[in-house]
């Protein structure tokens, strides 16, 4: 991928890369071992199918909000990644500058907001969209 921009000044990374590594922290430790042991420490036998139905959606959000919380990782990895090499804040589609209410908003974005949201009308209309293929990555 170019990292050059077409047009457009790239935004000032000076403050983002504080803040993305902040928000890696902070999801680090929503993730820690001791959420993970409250919710796997229930009883072996639970009283009734009811404790056992309601430990198994505990576990399943637990398990869901990892995954949700691994993603963001990765994508704040990508941030970092994308800081330095000199391409942060560039389209990874249309190579133009991302604006900085969109970084402000959400540091390891991707993609300007024209171009997010036509990915999110191809995957609307059923299109099997890989970013980290779009992405080179």
């Amino acid at each position: 991928m170019n990292t050059k921009m077409k047009n457009g000044p790239k935004p000032k990374a000076v403050n983002y890369r504080d803040v993305l590594e902040s928000k890696a922290e902070e999801v680090r430790r929503s993730m820690s071992a001791q959420k993970a042991a409250q919710v796997v420490a229930r009883l072996d036998c639970p009283s009734d199918e009811g404790d056992l139905s309601q430990q198994h959606h505990e576990e399943w959000i637990f398990l869901n909000r990892n995954t949700i919380d691994m993603k963001l990782l990765r994508e704040i990895a990508d941030a970092l990644h994308r800081l330095d090499h000199g391409s942060y804040g560039v389209c990874l589609e249309c190579e133009e500058a991302i604006s900085p209410k969109r970084l402000d908003a959400v540091p390891w974005a991707r993609y300007c907001v024209a171009c997010q949201e036509a990915i999110a009308h191809r995957i609307a209309a059923g299109e099997q969209v890989d970013e980290y293929q779009a992405a080179n990555r």
